[in-house]
Parts: C-alpha cells; sequence; structure tokens
C-alpha cells in the first residue's frame, strides 16, 4: 500500500510499503527547497551541510555531479524542460540512502510530477513496490526523466521538418528565426545531457542490502543506453540544423544574387538612355538634329536601339537567364 502525506506546502512524503515484506521506503519529494526545507531535513536526516546548501541554492549547478558519503549519496541532475519555446536546464538533487529517497527539484519539471503522482495513485504499479529499494526507485525516476526527453526529442524533429518545408516554399526569411530557435535548443539539451552518461556508471556500481548488485547493474545499464541513443539523436538533429541552415543560406544568396541581377540589368539598359538624354539636353550650338521636323522621333529610335542593342548582347551571353 501506499501511505501519502503533505508535511507543507512544499514538503511532500509518500511511504511505498508492500504488505508481503517488513521494508518500509519513504520518498519525500521537496519543491524550490528553502530555509525552511532544509532545516526540516537537518532535523531529520544526518545529512553534510555542504550537501544541503547546495541542494537549497538558487543558482542551478552547471554540470551533473554525485557526491557519496558513507550514509548515503547525493546526486545533482538536470534534465531539460521546455520554456516559451526555449529549452532550459531543470535541477533535481536527490538523496539516496537505505529504506529513504529524498527528491528535490528547482524547477517545473512535468514529468516528475506525473510520476510522483502515479506513485500516488498506483504504487503497486512501481517496480520499487515489489522490490522496496531506493535503488530501484531512483531508476524509475531517472528512467521516466529521460523518456521524457524523447518527447522533447520527437517535438525538435517536428520543428525540423516544418523548417524545412518554410525553406523548400520560398519563405526563407520566416525560416531563419525557426532555425536559430532550434539551434540553440539543441545545443541546450547538448550541455544539459552531456555528462548524464558518466554518472549513471558509477550509480551502476551501488549496493544494497534488498537488491542483488547484478540487477541493480542490469538496470542503471538500461539507463545509460537510453542517455547514448538520446545524445545520437542528437548529433543527428545537429547535423540536420546545419544542413538546413546551409541551405536556407545559399537560397537566400541565391535569391538577392538574382535581385541584384535584376538591378544591374535594368541600370545597364537605362544607361544608354540616360547618356543620350544628356548628350541632347547640353545647349550647345549645331546639335544634331535640333530643328529637324522629325529629330524627336530619331532620338528616341536612336535610344530604342541602344537599349535593344543592350539586350541582345545580355541575350548573346546568357545573362539573361
Amino acid at each position: 500500500m501506499s501511505n501519502y502525506k503533505r508535511i507543507s506546502d512544499r514538503i511532500e512524503e509518500l511511504i511505498i510499503d508492500n504488505p508481503r515484506t517488513e521494508e518500509k521506503l519513504k520518498w519525500v519529494n521537496i519543491i524550490n527547497a528553502g530555509k525552511n526545507e532544509i532545516n526540516f531535513l537537518r532535523k531529520n536526516y544526518n545529512f553534510n551541510l555542504t550537501h544541503l546548501k547546495s541542494a537549497a541554492a538558487s543558482v542551478s549547478f552547471q554540470r551533473p555531479q554525485i557526491f557519496k558519503d558513507p550514509d548515503y549519496l547525493f546526486l545533482i541532475l538536470h534534465f531539460p524542460v521546455l520554456k516559451d519555446d526555449k529549452i532550459i536546464a531543470g535541477e533535481i538533487d536527490f538523496f539516496i540512502g537505505h529504506g529513504f529517497l529524498i527528491s528535490i527539484t528547482k524547477n517545473n519539471l512535468k514529468d516528475f510530477i506525473k510520476f510522483f503522482d502515479l506513485g500516488k495513485k498506483s504504487p503497486d504499479s512501481l517496480v520499487s513496490f515489489s522490490l522496496e529499494s531506493s535503488a530501484i526507485l531512483l531508476y524509475e525516476i531517472l528512467e521516466h526523466l529521460l523518456n521524457g526527453c524523447y518527447n522533447i526529442l520527437d517535438d525538435i524533429s517536428i520543428d525540423l521538418n516544418e523548417i524545412e518545408e518554410l525553406i523548400f516554399s520560398g519563405k526563407q526569411k520566416e525560416a531563419v528565426t525557426r532555425i536559430l530557435t532550434s539551434r540553440r535548443n539543441v545545443i541546450n539539451i547538448r550541455k544539459i545531457m552531456q555528462n548524464h552518461k558518466n554518472i549513471l556508471k558509477q550509480l551502476m556500481g551501488m549496493e544494497s542490502s534488498l537488491v542483488e548488485r547484478q540487477i541493480i547493474k542490469r538496470y542503471y545499464a538500461d539507463l545509460v543506453e537510453h542517455t547514448k541513443r538520446i545524445w545520437e539523436t542528437l548529433d543527428n538533429q545537429k547535423e540536420m540544423i546545419e544542413v538546413l541552415y546551409n541551405t536556407n543560406e545559399s537560397l537566400l544568396n541565391n535569391r538577392m544574387t538574382n535581385i541584384m541581377k535584376t538591378l544591374t540589368i535594368f541600370s545597364v539598359i537605362v544607361f544608354p538612355l540616360s547618356l543620350t538624354a544628356e548628350i541632347f539636353g547640353m545647349n550647345t550650338e549645331y546639335m544634331p538634329f535640333v530643328g529637324h521636323p522629325f529629330g524627336f522621333w530619331i532620338i528616341i529610335i536612336l535610344m530604342s536601339c541602344a537599349s535593344l542593342l543592350m539586350l541582345l548582347i545580355f541575350e548573346r551571353k546568357k545573362w539573361l537567364r
């Protein structure tokens, strides 16, 4: 069975108790730990003060870390969170020891919240319910969070497909912003996930009095495979973004070249007309065709022939194609 209790606005406690065993597993979840929450942990657990201060720090650590104490492990992990079309790091800290797991979240990790709600409503669906091991509970939490990463990557893949459609439908300017946004998000996820594999490999060596070491190793080996697949997907998406960026730039440059080509041709065609008009506009004596009854039309014909000659030259050089 499961016993849920809300200790305060920021502290929740879940007791996972399998009636077939004598053991109990306590899961305490703290949201945005402050002074009161740290005092609660100091009063009920013998944690290192440095670790408690790290868990309460408002500034997130830049990389995941693991600290080993004789009685517990302290972990700092990050997972991607989508906020206003931007990927940010959602930090979650863990204190894990025999019979207990304490999670401290600093950002709105929706996948973690869903898993905690699942533990409240249906604890017997958890693997840790039958084994009552904090190491297995940590594995389930991390697996759920890593699976959430796939959803974000799927959204990025869909976005990349839409960007490709924009590029080849002639909407290159609109595609530029989308490309830069996707590039920033992929880079942020890579920074968030880059050291997860090393942390998980260290967790593979955890020992438990309730679960054989080989079982723990097998579970966490699955998590390592998840991180590898996520990283491979990120590599593919990074390459795809670079290809889309280069393609979009090429099309924009080609479009600009065509515009400049058109303007250049227009200016060169107009040049003989302007030159002729300037020459015949000079007030000099004995100007040709001045006073001639058809002088105006003769000048127009000369100007037209000059422009036509320029067009024929461009066509012969194949500059109009």
